[in-house]
């Protein structure tokens, strides 16, 4: 590219997004390999990327262009679509980013250097505790030198190339800041993603040939309210839909709204973030609510259920139980109750141990399939409860969960940091809705804490992790912050495991069984466990979990 250009338009920009998010695409099963741990878990590549995806498929769709509209749609996109720790971090990149252009007409130098400022803050904001060596030092980088030289560098090609160049030094000098990554040889994953969201756009921006369409990506299945059983429903449509907000809308534009719904139906939910708006309503003129919320901008994840029909159905069903002699139809009951309880989980075994102990539903989830934020407020939908708490049992899911917590106002959402399996199930045993729900939460992670976690899987490459050297297909035994065991058998390895996480004050030692694990080895194991821990009640349950022969615990 010859001639300087010193502005980016709306056009351009969204040529460059999909770019990015495309080349991030590309080199995502790339990206998943540079786990720190050997574990055929490593699923930043695939998080980050399905996080973009959402936002692309928004920006995709748009034909006209504006950087209002872009930037809504990359902000809403990202954050209902955001999965895995490294997902939310981009998508608080993105919400920061769009903050800043949403109300230019294009973009020069000193207009981008303070967005990816602000891009900047906005995810060290949304991280607890943020360390460096990560995705975060990787944009502060780039962010830090773009402000360098907004001023004196103002063609454009020359001021991206210079900020990737710098970029990429910050993410070869990750391993210098934290030692997991020098040790295992690697960068840091997340930052990696974002350096191809970068090189990628900028590869558009430079004029370059890329394929920007995008296959239409599964979204969650939209959940439809109960309704409570009645011989007549005075409004018959369910009516759901998100309005992407184009016209100003504030607090006496949402109360009016909300008495026109009123005016139409009943069991009117209008909950508002930023520039979206979900709308629930029930009513016998769905087409009145749409008319009225295309006023204030353009409608998206529309819905419309005819609750009489599906009534109508359920009264057959219900009939045809009670004629073939089974329990009387219970009557659904859509009196909200004080707490609900919401667990993440993978494997059957697993699914059916949480709904034993009162989880009122469960996200299939957890290592390699991160549950996007989406998921978490779909499943909050399903739960009628004053509060209720989520349990993400892995901590790279932990962000996502409090994510959604943001976007729902109707419910006390709380969110119970569970990294592991064990430790999700001692909190929710030891929950005590009768207290306050600050307390409660409190109890359950104090609690959950006393608990120690292994877990047994088999290593995907070669390296060396606290001067433990590991080969390809070794089996290991992660405990809560290092390797415990490696060995060539999963049962010897699992009982290291135990003997690594066992000491005199353990009363009680679980193993949880996954779906490549026979009930004869597993019996075999727990034998071989009572044998060493006499004193110990030891317990043994089928977990059905993918990717780990064992989930154990020690408390």
């Amino acid at each position: 590219m010859s001639a300087n250009i010193n502005t980016i338009d709306a056009k351009m920009l969204q040529k460059m997004f999909l770019a990015g998010a495309k080349n991030l695409e590309a080199k995502k099963e790339w990206i998943n390999e540079l786990n720190v741990f050997p574990v055929p878990d490593g699923d930043t590549g695939t998080n980050m990327t399905l996080t973009i995806l959402s936002a692309a498929k928004e920006v995709s769709a748009i034909e006209k262009p504006t950087m209002e509209n872009l930037s809504r749609a990359i902000k809403s996109g990202s954050l209902r679509g955001a999965r895995g720790n490294s997902g939310v971090i981009l998508s608080q990149l993105f919400r920061g980013f769009t903050k800043e252009i949403s109300q230019v007409n294009k973009i020069d130098t000193v207009i981008l250097a303070n967005a990816m400022q602000r891009a900047t803050e906005t995810a060290y904001k949304a991280v607890m505790k943020p360390k460096e060596g990560t995705i975060l030092t990787v944009a502060k980088g780039a962010a830090d030198k773009a402000s360098e030289i907004a001023e004196t560098v103002t063609d454009l090609s020359e001021f991206i190339k210079q900020v990737i160049e710098y970029a990429d030094e910050v993410l070869e000098r990750t391993p210098d800041m934290l030692p997991v990554l020098k040790q295992a040889g690697v960068v840091d994953s997340g930052g990696q993603g974002l350096m191809q969201v970068l090189k990628g756009a900028y590869d558009a921006f430079l004029g370059k040939e890329i394929d920007l369409t995008f296959e239409g990506s599964k979204s969650a299945g939209v959940i439809s309210f109960q309704t409570s059983e009645e011989s007549d429903i005075t409004f018959g449509y369910c009516t759901e839909f998100i309005i992407m907000l184009e016209k100003e809308y504030n607090h006496t534009t949402e109360a009016d709204f909300k008495a026109y719904l009123e005016s139409i139906g009943d069991s009117i939910v209008v909950v508002s973030d930023d520039d979206i708006v979900k709308v629930h309503v029930h009513t016998n003129d769905p087409g009145l609510a749409i008319q009225r919320a295309l006023t204030y901008g353009s409608l998206t994840s529309m819905k419309i259920d005819n609750m009489r029909e599906e009534h109508h159905e359920k009264l057959i069903k219900d009939a045809e139980k009670a004629a073939a002699g089974m329990s009387k139809p219970a009557v659904e009951d859509a009196d909200r109750k004080p707490v609900g309880y919401i667990c993440v989980a993978a494997g059957d075994g697993l699914s059916e141990i949480f709904k034993g102990l009162g989880a009122d539903y469960i996200i299939e989830g957890g290592q390699t399939m991160n549950p996007s934020t989406e998921d978490m407020l779909e499943a909050i939908k399903h739960v009628n409860a004053d509060t209720v708490y989520i349990f993400p049992n892995n901590s790279n899911i932990i962000l996502a969960a409090q994510q959604a917590t943001y976007l729902v106002e109707d419910k006390n959402i709380m969110v119970v940091p569970t990294k592991t399996i064990p430790q999700g199930i001692t909190a929710l045993i030891n929950s005590m809705p009768e207290n306050t729900p600050e307390d409660n939460l409190e109890i359950m992670t104090a609690e959950m804490g006393r608990v120690k976690t292994g877990q047994i899987t088999y290593a995907v490459r070669n390296t060396t992790i606290d001067d433990v050297e590991i080969k390809e297909n070794d089996i290991m035994g992660l405990g809560d912050h290092t390797i415990l065991a490696v060995g060539s058998d999963i049962t010897d390895t699992a009982f290291e495991t135990i003997k690594k996480m066992a000491d005199d004050t353990t009363e009680l030692i679980s193993i949880y069984y996954g779906s490549d694990v026979t009930e004869d080895d597993a019996n075999a194991l727990c034998e071989r466990v009572s044998a060493e821990y006499p004193d110990c009640d030891i317990e043994l349950q089928r977990g059905g979990q993918p990717i780990y022969y064992y989930i154990l615990s020690a408390e």
